[in-house]
C-alpha cells in the first residue's frame, strides 16, 4: 500500500473490540514501520465507556490521530443492534464524546449513506441525522454503492444543507460474484440492471468477474471525477490486486516525493519525527530495526556523531523469524546438503527465481540493475544479503533510484554485504588492501572483527542534494550498528537450521556456515566507479 501513495489506510474494529489488540497493532505497525498515515475505526457495538476510553488512549499513545467513528453492525450471531450500559447508541454520541475528551487532537470521520441507512425506514429522517452528525466531523466516507447518480445527487443535497467537509465515495471492487451478492443483499445496495446483466453470463468465472469489477470501478471513478470528485475510498477487503489495477487504470500514480521521500519509509511514530538517517544493514528487515530502536529518545543526533550510543534493544521478542513455517521453508529452500546448493539458492534469489531468503523478502528495486553480477558473486561462494549499485547524480524523480523532493540529485556508493568463508576472506582482504577507495567490516558469530576503517563516525553511502536545503544523507554504514546487526543476521541462520531434523545433513551444513563464516560489508567510496566492487570478486 505504501508504494501506491494513499492519503491514508484504515483498519476495521471488531464488534465490541473483539479484535481491538490486533487493530491497534496493525495501525501502530502501519505508522511506525510502513510510514502509512492510518485511520482506526471505532464502533459503539458492545463498547462500554471504559473500553472506548481505553481504545482512544492507546490510539493517542501510538500516535494515531485519525478515527472513523461508527455505530457499528450488530454483533456476530445477532440480527438487532442494542446499546449497552455506559455505551453509546449512535455514532454522533461517539463523535461528541471524542471531542469532549480530546478536543481537536483526532481527525474524526463519519459514515454516509447515499441510499439511506437500512435500519431507518425514513430516508428523509436519516438524511437529517446525517447532516447533524457531519457538522461535527472532519470528513465522511460513504457506504458502498454502484449507482453514481444516486451518490452525486446525495452529495449535492449534503452541500445544499451547509456541510462542506470532504466526502469520499466508498468504492468496492467486485472480487467474486458470491461475495458481491452477499454484500449488496446485506446492505440492500441498489445495483443498476446493466451490472447484473453483465455479471450473469460470467458469474461462474472468478477471473472474468474480477476483471469486470476492475473495469466497472474505473468507469465509476471516471464518471465521479468528471462531476468534480477529487478523492476516493477503496474497500480493499484485504485484497490489494484489484485496487492496484484500478489505480493504474486511472493513472493514479503517487509522485516519488510522496511515495519515497527517503530511500526508506519514514516512520510516523511521534518519537521518530526527526529521524532522517538509518544504518543500511536493516534495509530488508525494517520492522526489526524499528522495534529494536523504539526506546531511543533522540533521532538522529543522539545516535550519529561523537555522542552516539545506539543501545539497540535485545533480540528477544523482536520477531527474529523466517516468516515461514518449517513446511513452507522446505518447499522454498529444499534440503541443501552442500555449499554449492546454498550458493545456487542465493543466486536464484538474485535472479528473481526464489521468493525469499531468511534475510530478505525481495530484492530492492535498485539492485535489479546489478542482478547478473550479484548472481555470479553468489555462485563463487560470497552469499549476498544486501547491496546497492553506485549512482552518480541521478534525478530525484528517477523511477529506479529517485527519492526526495523534485529537482534534486541522488547519489550512492556501491555497497555489498555477504557471508564469506574464512579462507576466502583472507584472500579477499589482501585484494582489498590494494584499492584505496574500499572500506570494509567483517565479523564472525563470536564477534571477532576485521576492518580497515580508521574513523569512529558513520560512512554515508546514500545522499541527496535538493534545492534550498542541506545535503540529506539517509543511509550510512556504521561499525557500532554493524555489530548490533550481526547478532540478528546469524540468528537467522540458526532459524533456518531448525527447519530440518536436528542431526540432518542440512542442519549440520547450515549450522556449520553460521558457526565459522564471516559477515562482511564492503563500500566502494568512489561512487563514480560503478563496476569496481564486483571486480574484487574476480
Amino acid at each position: 500500500m505504501y508504494t501506491l501513495g494513499p492519503e491514508f489506510v484504515d483498519v476495521t474494529w471488531g464488534a465490541g473490540g473483539a479484535q481491538s489488540e490486533l487493530t491497534l497493532q496493525i495501525c501502530t505497525t502501519a505508522q511506525s514501520v510502513a510510514g502509512l498515515e492510518t485511520c482506526m475505526h471505532l464502533t459503539c457495538t458492545n463498547m462500554p465507556r471504559g473500553k472506548i476510553d481505553w481504545a482512544l488512549k492507546n490510539a493517542k499513545d501510538a500516535g494515531i490521530q485519525n478515527i472513523l467513528a461508527l455505530r457499528g453492525d450488530p454483533p456476530h450471531g445477532h440480527s438487532d443492534w442494542k446499546s449497552i450500559d455506559t455505551g453509546f447508541s449512535y455514532a454522533i454520541d461517539l463523535v461528541k464524546y471524542i471531542r469532549e475528551q480530546y478536543g481537536d487532537y483526532f481527525c474524526i470521520g463519519v459514515a454516509g449513506y447515499p441510499e439511506g441507512h437500512i435500519e431507518n425506514s425514513s430516508v428523509e429522517a436519516d438524511f437529517v441525522h446525517f447532516i447533524e452528525k457531519a457538522k461535527l466531523a472532519d470528513y465522511c466516507v460513504t457506504q458502498l454503492f454502484y449507482d453514481c447518480d444516486i451518490y452525486l445527487n446525495w452529495v449535492a443535497r449534503v452541500r445544499a444543507a451547509g456541510v462542506n467537509i470532504p466526502i469520499l465515495p466508498g468504492i468496492m471492487p467486485i472480487q467474486m460474484y458470491g461475495g458481491f451478492k452477499r454484500m449488496t443483499s446485506l446492505s440492500k445496495t441498489i445495483v443498476p440492471p446493466e451490472i447484473n446483466a453483465a455479471l450473469e453470463p460470467i458469474k461462474d468465472d472468478d477471473k472474468a468477474v474480477k476483471e469486470y469489477g476492475v473495469k466497472l470501478a474505473i468507469e465509476m471513478c471516471k464518471k465521479l471525477q468528471a462531476a468534480g470528485q477529487k478523492g476516493f475510498h477503496f474497500y480493499c477487503m484485504n485484497l490489494e490486486k484489484s485496487v492496484r489495477l484500478i489505480l493504474e487504470g486511472l493513472s493514479f500514480v503517487a509522485p516519488i516525493e510522496v511515495a519515497k521521500p527517503l530511500p526508506w519509509n519514514p516512520s510516523l511514530a511521534k518519537n521518530r519525527e526527526k529521524e532522517s538517517v538509518r544504518p543500511i544493514f536493516w534495509r530488508n528487515r525494517t520492522r526489526s530495526y524499528v522495534l529494536r530502536t523504539e526506546s531511543w529518545d533522540d533521532f538522529p543526533n543522539g545516535r550519529w556523531g561523537d555522542s552516539r550510543s545506539p543501545a539497540y534493544g535485545d533480540l528477544d521478542g523482536y520477531g527474529i523469524s523466517l516468516k515461514f513455517t518449517p513446511e513452507e521453508a522446505v518447499k522454498v529452500w529444499g534440503t541443501p546438503t552442500t555449499t554449492v546448493e546454498i550458493y545456487k539458492l542465493f543466486a536464484e534469489f538474485c535472479k528473481g527465481n526464489l521468493s525469499a531468503l531468511p534475510w530478505c523478502d525481495q530484492m530492492a528495486p535498485e539492485s535489479e540493475a546489478i542482478v547478473n553480477p550479484l548472481a555470479a558473486v553468489n555462485l563463487k561462494g560470497f552469499l549476498t544479503i544486501n547491496s546497492q549499485p553506485a549512482v552518480d547524480g541521478a534525478l530525484s524523480t528517477d523511477l529506479r533510484y529517485g527519492w526526495g523532493p523534485k529537482n534534486g540529485f541522488v547519489y550512492q556508493k556501491a555497497y555489498i554485504e555477504f557471508f564469506v568463508a574464512p579462507t576466502a576472506l583472507d584472500k579477499l582482504i589482501q585484494k582489498l588492501s590494494k584499492n584505496p577507495y574500499i572500506t570494509y567490516y567483517a565479523v564472525n558469530k563470536q564477534g571477532d572483527l576485521k576492518t580497515n576503517v580508521q574513523s569512529e563516525g558513520p560512512n554515508a553511502v546514500t545522499w541527496g542534494v535538493f534545492p534550498g536545503q542541506e545535503i540529506v544523507q539517509p543511509t550510512v554504514v556504521d561499525g557500532t550498528s554493524f555489530m548490533a546487526w550481526k547478532d540478528e543476521a546469524y540468528e537467522l541462520w540458526n532459524q533456518w537450521a531448525r527447519v530440518y531434523p536436528a542431526n540432518s545433513a542440512s542442519t549440520k551444513l547450515i549450522q556449520g556456515i553460521s558457526d565459522t563464516w564471516f559477515l562482511m560489508n564492503i563500500v566502494n567510496n568512489n561512487y563514480r566507479d560503478s563496476g569496481a566492487i564486483f571486480e574484487l570478486f574476480d
